[in-house]
């Protein structure tokens, strides 16, 4: 899931080790078409969670010099690192268990329980499968193979808001408070 295309997966295999050589960890990769110039869009955060301007321009700097070197895309294109945001894809197991609580949208490549897309509560893993809390139906988990998902992403809420401005306030040190110069959190 954090790649669409064969050539997601490539590009994947390459920048993963400079994502986490530079302390982030890859959340998504698309290689996106446009109208003149295609669009290599990277999601990452630290460990933590975190993600902040600084860190995008540190982590799009190393990534740009593997792709110069490399040169893995034939024609132009424009790199885009960012945060996963507020509402973020949920690309990997431990998104699912790290949400836990808040609501999130699914969709798979094929039936379960005679539908591809679900909404409602996370309610953590089982087993490798994703477990979910239906919308409406608040006595109904379903379980869902994680290989099964081809997207999802947490929907948003006042929950989640609070949730972000939350974190956000634990990271920040008496001084971010007091000069009002920080540069404010992407995540």
């Amino acid at each position: 899931m954090r790649g669409k295309t064969s050539e997601d997966r490539d590009l994947i295999a390459l920048l993963d080790p400079v994502v986490e050589a530079a302390g982030f960890e890859l959340v998504r990769l698309r290689l996106m078409s446009g109208t003149q110039t295609r669009r290599l869009q990277l999601m990452a955060e630290r460990p933590d969670g975190s993600m902040n301007v600084e860190g995008c321009a540190m982590l799009s700097r190393a990534v740009a010099e593997v792709l110069d070197a490399a040169d893995p895309i034939t024609g132009e294109y424009l790199l885009e690192v960012s945060s996963p945001g507020i509402d973020r894809p949920l690309t990997r197991l431990k998104d699912f268990e790290t949400y836990e609580g808040l609501e999130a949208r699914i969709e798979l490549d094929r039936l379960c329980e005679g539908r591809k897309r679900f909404k409602g509560q996370l309610a953590g893993l089982e087993d490798g499968a994703v477990a979910i809390n239906l919308e409406g139906e608040p006595d109904h988990t379903t379980l869902i193979p994680f290989d099964w998902v081809i997207e999802a992403k947490l929907v948003l809420t006042d929950e989640l808001m609070k949730r972000g401005a939350d974190e956000r306030a634990s990271r920040m040190t008496p001084q971010d408070s007091l000069d009002g110069e920080d540069e404010e959190d992407l995540a």
